[in-house]
């Protein structure tokens, strides 16, 4: 083998082997400027676009024991990898996309499970896992005064403070209380009333 040809299979065999995920994209179309910005949007998002000969990839996911996608590796094609979580690389490449009308999510690989382009599209929909983190302590974080006044709406929903009408029969009753003997008053002391406190700087490579 050409040194040459192997020094770069190998570069892209350890980028393969260090990232958990492989996107294919279909630039074709893109212009160098947008090509740039691509790129800066994925690094942006923890992930890096390498464009390589489609023949040099097929080499590496072959040595790496990757299941072959080698049909779809056709056209100008690059290869979106990062150290990071898949969902925000496929939402930059779905946002893109969105913005200039390409490129195109071809095939990707997450561990060794084999997605096509709807199902990455529908990964990029899903919540990165800091976000999940993010809501979740911000609602550990949320005030105790909202709270309880949700669980107060909860169980009092008419805003009456009152929590049920036994309270009030009680108070009802309380003048008859009034009337035992005085000789009774004088035996215990009265009763206290308690209250409860109320979210390509380079040309890309031509493919083979």
């Amino acid at each position: 083998m050409n040194p040459d040809k192997k020094i770069i299979i190998d570069s892209l065999l350890d980028r393969v082997n260090a990232s958990p995920y492989l996107i294919v994209i279909d630039y074709t179309g893109l212009t160098v400027q947008q090509f740039t910005e691509l790129r800066n949007r994925l690094d942006a998002s923890g992930a890096r676009c390498t464009v390589a000969k489609n023949s040099y990839m097929r080499k590496a996911l072959a040595e790496a024991g990757l299941p072959d996608i080698g049909n779809d590796l056709v056209g100008q094609t690059a290869f979106v990898m990062g150290e990071s979580e898949v969902f925000a690389a496929a939402k930059a490449i779905k946002n893109f996309e969105k913005e200039f009308k390409k490129p195109e999510m071809k095939i990707g690989l997450l561990g060794n499970a084999v997605l096509d382009g709807e199902k990455l599209k529908a990964i990029a929909d899903i919540p990165s896992r800091e976000s999940v983190l993010s809501q979740l302590l911000g609602t550990i974080l949320e005030p105790a005064s909202r709270i309880a006044r949700v669980v107060q709406a909860k169980y009092n929903p008419d805003g009456d403070s009152t929590p049920s009408s036994e309270p009030a029969a009680a108070s009802a009753e309380a003048p008859a209380a009034s009337a035992e003997p005085a000789a009774a008053s004088a035996e215990a002391p009265a009763a206290i009333d308690e209250a409860p406190a109320a979210t390509p700087t380079e040309e890309p490579a031509a493919a083979e």
